[in-house]
């Protein structure tokens, strides 16, 4: 006979978010089991069909996610999987074998560089004594950690709920039946998973509605912004290909610059002035990466409007690894999920971390992104990547003449001619134009050629009169 549960009894909590329950220097074993091309072939909507990566590039980055929250990594595995198996993802050999090297080598964690469902999660920790996650759960992790604004932290923690709500079957062992009353009378009551899914199901609308605060909150700011319009430039990219480091050498800012993955997790905007004194709002987001959960894209979807509105993006990419192609790829669908990738116009490809090349990939690299400076000059639809180096500052100033060419495809040029008294309106097209070029005779009269943003082509109309449109200028 089950006993009722007093009255007072104080309701339950939700679970927190599912912590990696080990110190940080835990001894940790990294498995890589990935599916063979040709298996993953067949599997025609497959994630891993589309992978272009090497084994050992998607094992060395599984790794590099291990080091992001200081684990010890031990040893790491690649495997060459036929097909899945539904109970443990591996094979019945390939556990016990690994079970045998948890054995001899005190492994306290398993890292699976996969999606493990809730039941292979379990199975795979009884049969090796140790605690187990998969790709998703690491990177939840990490995001967990790394989020520092309460946006952030909201977005983080509702992603988190939303993955251990499925996996409520081996987050709890009390999953006795609570009973309504006494004996048969009672009726079957509620169980323990059901209440604790319930609780955080909860939490997650109420997260919910703080975030659609938040989304509001942005609104009015894109608002506010709109009265005072800026070109904004948004970094995009492949987690670690030096996009910090490219938006502090752009706005002289100290965003957090590491070799790590996923160094920078909050967005961070910044206003700066390219070389014609054309202000923009320069925004460096978070960095994206092969597999990346759904649900955390949706996460941080509200995050990512600043992205979605920007008028250029710039894709930085680090050329100098050996898995770009495939980087860039896994950036591509990101960009498809949020919508963007189809406006090919609004994107800059920044092939960044020249300094790294050898001379004779640096040359080929350049002589292609030199191609594409020369045609910028005659035609704005260039689509030609440019080279820099963040690092050094190499060919910097050829890409911020590349966001002023993107720029000026939506804006007028006009030739003014001012006389030498009239100062408050040179002032004025300093401030809201940007002045291209400047002659001055020998008697003081200015002549000027500026480009105006369309938003305040009227208003410089209205104070320029005589103001003469110039057709074909840059």
């Amino acid at each position: 006979m089950s006993e009722m549960r007093p009255l007072d009894e104080p309701r339950l909590q939700p679970p927190g978010p599912p912590e990696i329950e080990v110190a940080a220097n835990t001894r940790t074993l990294v498995v890589g089991p990935y599916l063979t091309r040709s298996t993953a072939a067949q599997a025609s909507g497959a994630a891993e069909a589309q992978n272009l990566r090497s084994t050992t590039a998607r094992l060395d980055e599984a790794v590099g996610l291990a080091a992001a929250v200081d684990l010890a990594v031990v040893q790491a595995i690649p495997l060459n999987l036929s097909k899945i198996r539904p109970s443990t993802y591996l094979g019945k050999g390939r556990v016990e074998e690994i079970a045998g090297l948890i054995k001899a080598e005190k492994i306290g964690l398993v890292v699976m560089d996969c999606a493990l469902s809730p039941v292979q999660q379990r199975n795979l920790e009884k049969a090796w004594g140790a605690k187990v996650i998969d790709r998703t759960g690491l990177i939840l992790e990490i995001f967990g950690r790394r989020a520092s604004t309460r946006e952030g932290t909201l977005q983080v923690e509702h992603a988190h709920l939303a993955y251990q709500k499925s996996r409520l079957v081996r987050s709890w062992t009390h999953l006795e039946r609570q009973r309504g009353g006494f004996g048969f009378l009672g009726g079957p009551g509620e169980t323990q998973i059901e209440a604790d899914r319930r609780i955080i199901q909860e939490r997650m609308t109420r997260i919910e509605r703080d975030l659609e605060a938040v989304t509001r909150t942005r609104g009015l700011h894109r608002k506010s912004r709109a009265r005072v319009p800026y070109p904004i430039v948004a970094l995009v990219g492949y987690t670690n290909a030096g996009k910090s480091t490219l938006f502090n050498a752009l706005t002289e800012a100290q965003v957090v610059a590491q070799d790590m993955l996923f160094a920078t997790l909050d967005p961070t905007a910044r206003a700066t002035k390219l070389p014609h004194g054309e202000t923009v709002i320069l925004s460096d987001t978070v960095g994206f990466i092969s597999d990346l959960p759904t649900s955390l894209i949706a996460a941080f979807r509200a995050t990512l409007e600043d992205v979605i509105e920007a008028d250029i993006l710039l894709h930085v990419r680090d050329v100098s690894h050996a898995d770009t192609e495939a980087q860039a790829e896994d950036v591509g669908h990101v960009l498809d999920e949020l919508g963007i990738r189809s406006h090919a116009d609004r994107i800059i490809e920044v092939w960044n971390k020249a300094d790294l090349l050898d001379q004779a990939e640096r040359t080929r690299l350049l002589n292609l992104s030199s191609k594409g400076e020369g045609q910028t000059r005659n035609d704005h639809d260039s689509s030609a990547p440019v080279l820099v180096s963040a690092l050094t500052g190499e060919g910097l100033s050829a890409l911020t003449s590349r966001i002023e060419a993107r720029i000026a495809r939506s804006r007028s040029t006009f030739a003014v001619v001012l006389p030498p008294e009239d100062g408050a309106q040179l002032h004025w097209l300093y401030e809201n134009a940007e002045v291209l070029d400047r002659r001055e005779e020998v008697n003081g009269t200015l002549h000027l050629a500026v480009r105006i943003a369309s938003e305040k082509e009227p208003r410089f109309l209205n104070r320029f009169a005589g103001a003469r449109h110039l057709h074909g200028a840059r």
